[in-house]
């Protein structure tokens, strides 16, 4: 029996040796020069990765993906903007929920299940007097990668501010946000940064700090003004998750030395490949052809994709992620991010390969 639980999932990951290490001690007292300078070096490593533009800023905000969500369209966004949202699931959706809370009027691009983003999709758009553009790249509720090429090519034609949830995209798939004409890119912790969650990144550019400083969230914990002016210093406005923090930094630096961000996503583009090649022999459909290097969503052939999900987590010790909103007996996902090599592909593909011997697949 294998003992050792293996997780497949797209957050939390799992994480390396030095990050789980720190996790283990004692959590330090944060307002010291010595934990500013942390923050700085995180913020200077999150804006060399994410190759922000000139000027940009970072702010670290204790809450999960949703909450910086929630800060970036509260802060960014007034009644007087008109924006799109593209909703291809799950994640899609949640912006058009912030959309309604903040009274932002707003158009939602609905997408099928499994299907990117077109250009006559999008242009049907086009020159309507919209304002701000809304979206995940990486839905990761489907595991379709959107074509940032194609957004930033119309959000520049029609001057739209464009906010990119790159949360669970973020060191899996190539991202240029300065070249892409991102003003606000979100992340979190638990995807392949590869930390606990509790922490979520906002990358502001100086259009969004503009933004940010003369618009009132109405709310005081998600107030980027706070952020920003803690952020001098190296400090944040209240008390955040410390741990998490000092293992971002870990993280991050490990990063750096491994060659850097494009390093990075090769490094997880060739994990998933490798499991895209073998899974092929099993009876599995592909739910997209428009993938992220983060998560490959898959249709089984013959049974419930909850029943996978369940016999690998109590019979294999093996977790992959189970789907929501109706689609949890089709589509189930496996991921590619977090501290995870070639031989565990091997161990999955093994599992998998045994539950269809066993006519369980």
């Amino acid at each position: 029996m294998i003992t050792d639980k293996l997780n497949f999932t797209v957050g939390p990951v799992q994480s390396c040796p030095a990050v789980r290490e720190l996790g283990n001690e004692q959590v330090p007292y944060f307002r010291t020069p010595e934990f500013s300078e942390l923050m700085k070096e995180n913020e200077r490593l999150m804006l060399k990765f994410a190759k922000a533009p000139q000027g940009a800023r970072v702010c670290f905000m204790t809450g999960s993906g949703t909450a910086s969500m929630e800060a970036a369209v509260a802060n960014c966004f007034t009644p007087q903007d008109k924006v799109l949202i593209i909703n291809g699931g799950s994640f899609g959706h949640r912006f058009q929920q912030l959309a309604e809370v903040h009274n932002i009027p707003h158009t939602v691009i609905r997408l099928e299940t499994g299907k990117t983003l077109t250009r006559e999709q999008l242009y049907r758009y086009d020159g309507q007097g919209f304002t701000g553009l809304l979206v995940n790249i990486h839905e990761t509720s489907t595991g379709v990668l959107y074509d940032i090429d194609l957004i930033s090519e119309f959000c520049r034609k029609n001057s739209l501010f464009l906010v990119v949830d790159s949360i669970s995209s973020f060191l899996c798939d190539r991202f240029n946000m300065a070249g892409c004409g991102a003003n606000v890119m979100i992340t979190g912790s638990q995807k392949a940064l590869a930390c606990p969650p509790g922490i979520s990144i906002i990358i502001l550019d100086t259009l969004a700090q503009q933004r940010v400083m003369s618009n009132n969230p109405g709310c005081m914990y998600l107030d980027l003004k706070l952020a920003l002016s803690n952020g001098e210093r190296g400090q944040t406005p209240f008390t955040p998750a410390v741990g998490i923090l000092r293992q971002i930094n870990a993280r991050l630096c490990q990063i750096e030395n491994n060659g850097g961000v494009d390093s990075e996503i090769e490094r997880v583009a060739a994990l998933a490949n490798d499991f895209r090649k073998r899974i092929k022999e099993l009876p599995f459909e592909f739910v997209s052809n428009s993938m992220s290097n983060a998560v490959t969503s898959l249709h089984p052939k013959n049974v419930s994709a909850f029943s996978i999900v369940t016999i690998l987590k109590d019979e294999y010790d093996i977790w992959v992620c189970p789907n929501g909103d109706g689609l949890a007996d089709q589509i189930f996902r496996v991921g590619h991010i977090g501290y995870l090599s070639i031989e565990d592909n091997t161990r999955l593909i093994n599992a998998l390969a045994d539950m269809y011997k066993r006519n369980l697949l």
